[in-house]
């Protein structure tokens, strides 16, 4: 729990409440505003910090949708076992990081590219915003976006559908000034994801538009389809190979579920994991995982020698389920994390597809393609025989300390592609395989399930939903994160209005869907 306070006091250090979004900090110890306009450092040195913000941490995301998916679950019982893994709200801090350490960042330096007239800085500052939003907004439906940085008492909320023709126009003109400047090299020193190639942002670019198309699919398939062929059709391209993937520098820092899982032992494997990796006889376990320490807690299944806690699990002391499989020790060094690989690129062009898209040619192809960009990605062998198992299925899951949390498999799904499959079960795997490579990338896999219901994952074994912060049926899983208290309490009229802007019955609560979660068929 030390761990948790310790978070929330670094966030609540360098974030902001949306009271405070004009704020600038200044020390006057700081470097001179010359000396760092010397090589454009004055607009380029906070972009680095802009990128690693993009990600949460342990409590926006090991606490909350690693666990909900999962891929992680923590073997401790913060807070009496009653906290977000059950559905009962105890941290929500992922709006502070992006208003404190990218909106507010970012708007500054936009600022001082335009003072400084290197337009192309505000561009890339315009995109990063764009990148981060579009996850919060997949935490709370409507946020604060067009109003940022107004000085009025009260925020008012972009309503989602206007949110998402915004970031589409906005990104035609980001990509229309990068396609004018493609040999434009000022991005270089700061830029630890692309080293300063215009060509490499413009590809995200279009895989951004192309994620977001399929995300509004369901409730605006006008709108997706068309903003999804124009993604597939720009001549700059996508992501499409592992080598133009878009990972983000950790900057010397360790990748946080390393420091979660082995200096606090607070992360472990997920059960939802153990059965479909072990199920599916699927090698990337090796690259995802170790194996667990006490053989008898795999009892059930000793050629597979790895152990997850279940979603939401009925957890007692924190000791007992240490020795289940920790992350694999290779993530104690990496220096970069996924954020757009080229597999993901391949299942969204697989599900466009099925949707019918123009340029998004085979759903088949795509399929396969992003299975074996995935296990190349992550260094996995077998893919050949992996695509062919037309019999392998998700196996139960046997927790041996605690019968509570077994479950039984919702999901009969095979790997192998079958033509004679109808478009469920074509989405099914498409979803399903898009959600083990979204590993160490779950806010992706959450917006998925919500709007397809796939993969098909058990529910949380102890639902502590109640009137406080929502009620989520036994058969049924959270939907969203409510605002902020900060801004319940210091912009009750901006929250008010955003809740209207959800529907009607719509509450500030865990069981109200996004706009584009319908609840309806997917075809």
């Amino acid at each position: 729990m030390k761990k948790i306070i310790s978070a929330i006091l670094i966030l609540s250090i360098f974030g902001s409440c949306t009271k405070n979004f004009e704020r600038i900090n200044t020390d006057p110890n700081q470097i001179s505003d010359e000396l760092l306009k010397q090589d454009f450092n004055l607009v380029g040195s906070p972009f680095s910090g802009l990128l690693f913000n993009l990600f949460g941490h342990q409590i926006e995301e090991d606490l909350c949708h690693d666990s909900w998916m999962g891929h992680l679950q923590t073997p401790t019982p913060f807070v009496g076992n009653v906290n977000n893994t059950t559905y009962y709200v105890r941290w929500n801090v992922y709006w502070d990081r992006v208003y404190g350490s990218v909106m507010s960042p970012a708007k500054q330096v936009i600022q001082l590219a335009e003072d400084n007239n290197l337009p192309l800085f505000a561009t890339w500052a315009k995109l990063i915003r764009i990148l981060s939003v579009s996850k919060l907004t997949a935490y709370h439906g409507p946020v604060i976006y067009s109003n940022y940085g107004t000085t009025e008492s009260s925020i008012l909320y972009d309503k989602e559908s206007d949110l998402y023709n915004q970031f589409f126009t906005e990104l035609d003109a980001i990509q229309a000034e990068f396609a004018a400047n493609t040999g434009y090299k000022g991005f270089a020193k700061f830029d630890p994801s692309y080293k300063g190639e215009i060509t490499a942002w413009m590809k995200l670019v279009n895989s951004l538009r192309l994620r977001l198309a399929i995300r509004i699919s369901k409730v605006a398939p006008d709108v997706a389809k068309t903003q999804g062929e124009k993604a597939m059709s720009d001549p700059a391209g996508l992501i499409e190979a592992n080598a133009d993937n878009f990972n983000v520098a950790l900057l010397g820092q360790k990748i946080p579920f390393a420091v979660i899982c082995f200096e606090w032992d607070d992360t472990r494997m997920g059960a939802v994991m153990e059965s479909f990796l072990g199920g599916l006889k699927d090698k990337r376990v090796e690259k995802f995982f170790s194996v667990a320490d006490n053989p008898t807690h795999y009892a059930d299944h000793p050629s597979f020698p790895y152990k997850g806690i279940r979603n939401g699990a009925y957890v007692a002391a924190k000791i007992d389920r240490v020795p289940f499989s920790r992350i694999s020790t290779d993530f104690q060094t990496v220096q970069k994390r996924r954020a757009f690989t080229a597999a993901e690129v391949s299942f969204l062009k697989a599900e466009a597809a099925l949707r019918n898209w123009a340029g998004a040619g085979d759903a088949k192809e795509n399929y396969e393609n992003g299975v074996k960009l995935s296990f190349a990605d992550w260094g996995a062998s077998g893919v050949d025989a992996y695509l062919a198992d037309n019999t392998s299925k998700p196996w139960n899951y046997v927790d041996p300390l605690d019968a509570r949390n077994n479950f039984t498999s919702l999901s009969t799904v095979t790997v192998a592609w079958n033509d004679a499959d109808n478009n469920e079960v074509k989405l099914e795997k498409i979803i399903t395989q898009k959600w083990i490579n979204n590993y160490t990338n779950s806010l992706e896999a959450w917006v998925d399930f919500r709007r397809t219901g796939y993969p098909k994952i058990p529910h949380v074994a102890k639902n502590d939903s109640s009137p406080d912060w929502g009620v989520i049926p036994a058969d049924q899983w959270i939907k969203r994160m409510p605002f902020v208290n900060s801004e319940r309490t210091g912009n009750a009229e901006g929250v008010a209005d955003a809740v209207s802007k959800m529907g009607p019955g719509a509450k500030d609560d865990i069981a109200t869907r996004l706009w584009w979660d319908t609840g309806g068929p997917n075809f």
